[in-house]
């Protein structure tokens, strides 16, 4: 099956080598096999195979290769270091695709510096804008199916949803016993585990670090660690209060989103803001890797508790307000009131069971799942 990367990735493959990052089992690696077929001779390796890694740390690759496939290369010591001299040092004509379900910057940090050899993409799930490309969905088909299965393909593509629920199981079994343990050399899982329990609880709101340390028992700055270690390996990710001075703006507590919906615990107004957080998050990214644009994601909220759901910036500025609400059509008090201080950007109240759109000056309010197959991926 295509995904919405692909055509990005071998047009980039021409210019430099191309990182592909994004959650374990997103699809990253068949993607990549899928690629295979656009070159004659292609060659995948991975870094977890033990014949894989001889030839790779030999660098004894087939020289006829025209493209070179290194999965999970980061897990290698000073893998920076190693793909330096492996781009700089290629054959004419070679094409170098790099996998890994962690964030390659910071996992095992070195001095070596891989600046101006690559392009950077991040491999989301599903969303309702790639499902409905693929297959022609009704947007509320496509969104109900996300919101039951989630966007990792194999439960989202699974006939039965029971197999579904056992895969997610599974996945965050292996997760934490294989990928934390490899990323970061935390030996207290029981803990982690705890911590991802709290967090499914705590969707769609400040974020306390301090709170969370009492809960755990553990020291405040374990909890940032451990928050660091879950959002690098794409587990959750933090969205920021929105503020031009940024450094306040990081001072500020956090809200939590899973890159899979259905790990919530939480009512349909829960999972719906958190699917609809990860689909505005994969469109970010989108923007940013593939057209090179300075969109962030952010919410919005006073020190009187005035708050809106997300906010979406360019170069810094709200271009959009975003309130989610799964049925409530009235204007959000706070949305009208944020919309008067940026009036240069869009309100929107995206509801996810709408009869008739409607637009209260200054409020848009929109079906949720036809507004989100418009987004950039």
């Amino acid at each position: 099956m295509k995904r919405y990367l692909s055509d990005r990735i071998l047009s980039d493959l021409d210019n430099k080598m191309v990182m592909l990052t994004g959650p374990r089992q997103v699809g990253k690696t068949t993607l990549a096999k899928a690629l295979q077929s656009q070159f004659k001779q292609a060659q995948y390796l991975n870094w977890d195979v033990m014949d894989d890694r001889r030839i790779l740390m030999a660098q004894t690759w087939s020289i006829r290769s025209d493209l070179l496939v290194l999965d999970e290369i980061h897990k290698m010591r000073h893998w920076k270091q190693y793909l330096k001299g492996v781009v700089d040092g290629r054959m004419e004509g070679q094409s170098i695709l790099v996998t890994g379900s962690a964030r390659m910057d910071t996992f095992r940090q070195s001095g070596a510096s891989l600046a101006g050899r690559y392009f950077h993409m991040r491999l989301h799930p599903f969303s309702v804008r790639e499902w409905v490309e693929l297959t022609d969905a009704k947007p509320d088909d496509a969104l109900d199916r996300l919101i039951e299965r989630g966007g990792m393909p194999e439960p989202f593509l699974a006939d039965d949803p029971v197999q579904a629920l056992r895969w997610r199981q599974q996945y965050f079994t292996d997760l934490v016993r294989e990928d934390v343990v490899e990323f970061s050399r935390i030996q207290e899982i029981r803990v982690m585990r705890l911590l991802v329990a709290l967090l499914r609880e705590r969707v769609g709101s400040p974020l306390s670090v301090a709170s969370l340390a009492r809960d755990l028992q553990v020291a405040p700055n374990t909890v940032s660690k451990y928050l660091d270690v879950l959002e690098s390996l794409y587990v959750i990710f933090l969205v920021r209060p929105f503020h031009r001075n940024v450094a306040r703006a990081i001072l500020k507590a956090p809200k939590v989103y899973f890159f899979d919906t259905p790990y919530v615990c939480g009512d349909d107004g829960v999972q719906w803001e958190n699917a609809c957080a990860a689909m505005l998050l994969k469109h970010v990214h989108f923007e940013q890797d593939v057209l090179g644009k300075q969109f962030t994601l952010h919410y919005l909220r006073t020190k009187e508790g005035a708050e809106i759901d997300f906010v979406l910036c360019e170069g810094g500025e709200p271009v959009q307000l975003i309130e989610c609400k799964h049925a409530d059509r009235q204007p959000a008090s706070a949305l009208i009131k944020f919309a008067g201080q940026f009036p240069q950007a869009e309100a929107i109240q995206l509801v996810r069971e709408l009869r008739q759109e409607e637009f209260r000056r200054p409020v848009s309010i929109i079906r949720g799942a036809d507004w989100l197959a418009q987004l950039s991926a």
